[in-house]
């Protein structure tokens, strides 16, 4: 059946082409299995609750009629703002708008959150634009610019809150820069979300076209319910497509974790447990609830132009298993830097077993993807990364603030697989991991926090992060174990020095010691071994009687650093390759420039890397050549456990007998459109 929404339509009718809603909400109530809700073009001012779940054969949609002309907002619009002082205004609105949920009495803050708990989940827009939170009115009258944005032109629209208990009124003063907002575009957040069930279990839901912005989302951590402006809120088989997803307070789209009031915030409100204690929990209570295979995941999130969200553009936790995020844009994410905490990137997930990443541009985030815990399975696949890092010139990152990179993989066992990227920010990868395959990248940033950030220091004591890992594609977990660091793949890849090294040194953070090595290549795993040298305790009890030897013996090789293979990389302007990588090249005569055209919302790359790389050819890599994850023992392979031949390139170009190492099949795919 269809049902039919315009909020044009002169009066409410029953849903029918000729009468039809005036709210999506209404149709939502009503939609059922195999039922396709159209939305005429519109500003839709509401949260919108699916009360019932479709069928796997029988979906339910819900549609825009014209590409991202219907409009689900958590906002509202403001035109009654008098003059107060200078170039600031005010207005007041009454808390009964709010229903219980008031975003300008509501603090950003939770498990995994550093920065300080000043910054309120509502937010005042000028133009679609997010402005500053003060903290002060005097600070919102004197509208200077914050010195850590991303945006400094931007960070002197401030907006600063206060409460009137007597009237029960929301007081919102805002320094528009001279712009008389009774004539501008001027919204504020009232609602928590736009789309996202009440429910768990709202399983295979469709949405399509819409334009989704504005909502005051709350801080996602991976131990707590996960908001997000859409999401299926811990359900199966969700698509996302063809969306426009911008301004929120926190996320954008939530593939995350139900709410488990046992374990919500827990270290926040409870603090007797340590947050890394809780994520195991998390994890283990997750099965208790329901996280198997065949009831949670298995969401497609496709072809969305993801932006301007401050702590993520896509956020999961458990909930995103067995998921697909490909064709997506995502960018300017917590460019405002008003947010601080271990939950921020273009794509942040933790658990993401099984899940594709595919054809996705990150620009201009904090980070691009970050796969934190249990990023088994994870595959990240012909991206474009660029520009994840602040501008030249940025005032220093306030407290709390993440480090900057295009992919960050944590605390995981693998296998881990990255293959056919293009890295052009200051960090290609930071890998305080381990079982990660690196095939076929062009990495001009460095390989950092190497062999660091996975143990917290206490007292001057070692305390190791043991981290679980599952039964192949599955979620039911296999172990627990520390990350022991190594069991590392590097094949057919090219670094390329592109940023001078200075001289750093390993940061303490969340009380970790972070390596930030600058140097860009592999000999950052010099000390590592290889397997022949790593197996050889092993090797030498073969054949024996268990009674013959002593199992003691073994527990500096059963805890130390696991192996790593190189083999057919390129490094040039000064990138260093692994000591103990025999076939590869080395360049170190030629200058290199790999440069980053944008043209609209085209990108392309300049260079002359090829002409230096010359006739170097390397040998085709498949999951025989990757082998298997250490820890879980699990091959790099397809979620259906299929081999992969590598056979394809950042575009879907065959290559063929003669493999040229990096992300294209030949030099002519690197000079075309790359987005």
């Amino acid at each position: 059946m269809n049902i039919y929404v315009d909020i044009k339509a002169a009066r409410n009718g029953n849903g029918t082409k000729e009468t039809p809603f005036r709210s999506i909400s209404e149709a939502a109530k009503a939609a059922m299995p195999g039922d396709t809700v159209f939305v005429a073009p519109g500003v839709y001012r509401e949260y919108v609750a699916p009360s019932h779940a479709g069928t796997e054969d029988q979906r339910i949609t819900y549609k825009s009629t014209e590409p991202l002309a219907a409009e689900i907002t958590g906002a509202e619009e403001i035109k009654n703002w008098e003059p107060y002082k200078e170039n600031v205004w005010v207005c007041r609105i009454p808390n009964g708008v709010f229903e219980g949920y008031n975003p300008y009495t509501t603090f950003v803050q939770g498990d995994w959150y550093f920065g300080p708990v000043n910054k309120h989940t509502g937010q005042v827009f000028l133009n679609d634009r997010m402005l500053y939170e003060a903290t002060t009115l005097d600070e919102c009258i004197k509208g200077e610019i914050y010195a850590p944005s991303w945006e400094p032109e931007y960070s002197i629209y401030k907006w600063y809150t206060e409460q009137d208990e007597g009237k029960d009124e929301t007081v919102l003063y805002a320094n528009f820069q001279g712009k008389n907002p009774n004539e501008e575009n001027v919204e504020v957040t009232v609602r928590r979300e736009c789309f996202l069930p009440r429910e768990n279990g709202i399983n295979f839901i469709t949405v399509s076209g819409f334009t989704i912005d504005k909502a005051a989302t709350t801080w996602a951590p991976p131990a707590a319910f996960q908001d997000g402006m859409i999401g299926p809120h811990w359900s199966k088989g969700w698509i996302i497509e063809d969306c426009e997803i911008y301004g929120s307070r926190c996320a954008g789209i939530s593939l995350g974790k139900y709410k488990d009031p046992d374990n919500d915030h827990y270290f926040t409100y409870r603090h007797v447990k340590s947050p890394t204690q809780m994520e195991r929990d998390a994890v283990c209570r997750g099965q208790y609830h329901g996280w198997l295979k065949e009831n949670i995941g298995h969401h497609i999130v496709r072809r969305c132009h993801i932006h301007h969200c401050e702590q993520d553009g896509i956020v999961g936790r458990q909930g995103c298993v067995f998921s697909l995020i490909e064709d997506n844009d995502i960018h300017d994410i917590n460019n405002m830097q008003e947010l601080a905490g271990a939950e921020i990137a273009g794509i942040k997930l933790h658990a993401a077993i099984d899940v594709i990443i595919r054809r996705n541009k990150f620009h201009d985030c904090t980070m691009g993807v970050w796969c934190d815990w249990e990023a088994q399975g994870t595959r990240i696949s012909q991206n474009l990364f660029y520009q994840n890092h602040a501008p030249e010139g940025t005032g220093k990152s306030p407290a709390g603030a993440m480090m900057s990179q295009d992919v960050f993989i944590e605390v995981g066992h693998g296998p881990t697989l990255i293959d056919n990227n293009v890295m052009l920010s200051k960090v290609s990868l930071r890998m305080a991991t381990e079982g990660v395959a690196c095939v076929h990248n062009l990495m001009l940033g460095a390989l950092t926090s190497v062999g660091s950030g996975t143990d917290f220091s206490v007292d001057g004591k070692n305390q190791p992060r043991y981290t679980p890992y599952h039964i192949p594609h599955r979620t039911e977990v296999a172990g627990f174990m520390t990350i022991l660091h190594g069991d590392d793949r590097f094949y057919n890849n090219i670094f390329v020095q592109s940023c001078p090294v200075e001289q750093s040194e390993a940061k303490e953070d969340m009380g970790m010691l972070m390596a930030d090595n600058q140097e860009v290549g592999t000999a950052v795993f010099d000390e590592y071994p290889t397997y022949a040298e790593w197996y050889a305790p092993f090797a030498e009890l073969e054949g024996k009687a268990a009674k013959e030897f002593d199992m003691m013996k073994l527990m500096g090789p059963h805890f130390g650093k696991l192996p790593i293979w190189a083999d057919g990389n390129v490094y040039l302007n000064g990138a260093k390759a692994w000591k103990k990588e025999e076939n590869h090249l080395v360049d170190e005569e030629h200058p290199v420039k790999v440069e980053v055209i944008e043209d609209g919302e085209h990108v392309s790359i300049r260079t002359n890397l090829y002409d230096v790389i010359g006739d170097y050819r390397t040998a085709m890599i498949s999951s025989d050549t990757l082998g298997e994850a250490f820890e879980p023992e699990e091959r790099f392979e397809t979620p259906d456990g299929e081999d992969i031949l590598f056979d394809s390139d950042y575009a879907g170009n065959h290559r063929g007998v003669q493999v040229m190492p990096g992300p294209f099949a030949d030099a002519r795919a690197a000079e075309q459109r790359l987005w």
